[in-house]
């Protein structure tokens, strides 16, 4: 298939055809990121992204059941290309059963609430959205452009449209300064949201980055491996979504655990303490 730049996809769409529609990130300016920095955003050309599901559909017709829409934040297309493209998708598909794509708070926001459940009748179903804090402080800290009662509204939006929403938070992202409050406030946020899936990652400082230059200049010290541990242990015991899927096994962890969230919890926080405890 035809890509610019490098493709990124969460753990979960591994098997997932990916289908890039937007040329990198709307936001970009997240202190930790640099998935795109090599990118001038832009929504990429309507007849190439759907040319590029007739030329999948060649090969992989009978095999593609989850179609992932790239880059970063792929929800803020405009209608006249998502109407298109899962009209597309499903003529082109037999076996197609989830379209779903990265979303930020914003993006949400910026759909009406009719739009949303058009989006998901015509086969939108999960959106991937990374608050990665729930501490407004760590959230302003890393730029990361929505706040918490931003990221509540957007969950409250996305289910009320009868979307699946998955959430990402990022171990270490308050540094060890705000380690506690970034943990608190994540499980805060998490149990407000309710998402469908829980992921927790874990913040690598890239070269390059601006969190490179923070953490050398001394205004951000990544947790060493048993405070990150400590903060996944907060998260686990205080976050209380009604049913998720919670997962930690991005190649950033230092611990791959995994159970429903809250019926695994003392399960899960076993794993943790044995963990923290060195078995």
């Amino acid at each position: 298939m035809r890509y610019e730049g490098s493709i990124f996809r969460p753990p979960s769409e591994a098997r997932s055809y990916l289908l890039q529609a937007t040329i990198g990130c709307s936001w970009n300016h997240c202190t930790y990121c640099t998935m795109y920095a090599d990118k001038q955003y832009r929504v990429r050309d309507l007849a190439e992204t759907l040319e590029d599901l007739h030329l999948a559909a060649k090969t992989g017709a009978e095999r593609v059941d989850k179609i992932f829409v790239c880059d970063g934040d792929a929800l803020v297309l405009p209608m006249d290309h998502w109407r298109p493209i899962l009209r597309t998708a499903r003529e082109l598909f037999p076996r197609l059963r989830r379209v779903s794509c990265y979303a930020m708070a914003r993006n949400v926001a910026a759909k009406s609430a009719e739009e949303l459940a058009e989006l998901r009748e015509a086969g939108l179903d999960l959106l991937y959205i990374g608050p990665e804090s729930g501490d407004d402080e760590t959230l302003r800290r890393i730029a990361k452009g929505d706040d918490y009662e931003a990221h509540v509204e957007a969950a409250r939006r996305a289910h009320e449209a009868g979307l699946r929403i998955s959430t990402i938070f990022l171990l270490g992202a308050g540094g060890t300064e705000r380690s506690e409050e970034h943990a608190r406030g994540s499980a805060r946020l998490a149990t407000a949201m309710d998402p469908e899936f829980l992921a927790a990652l874990t913040l690598t400082v890239v070269p390059g980055s601006p969190q490179e230059k923070l953490q050398a200049s001394g205004r951000y010290e990544l947790p060493d491996i048993f405070g990150l541990l400590r903060e996944l242990r907060v998260i686990v015991a205080e976050a209380a979504p009604r049913d998720a899927l919670f997962r930690t096994n991005h190649a950033s962890n230092y611990l791959p655990i995994g159970g429903r969230l809250a019926a695994d919890r003392e399960r899960i926080l076993k794993v943790i303490e044995a963990a923290l405890d060195g078995r």
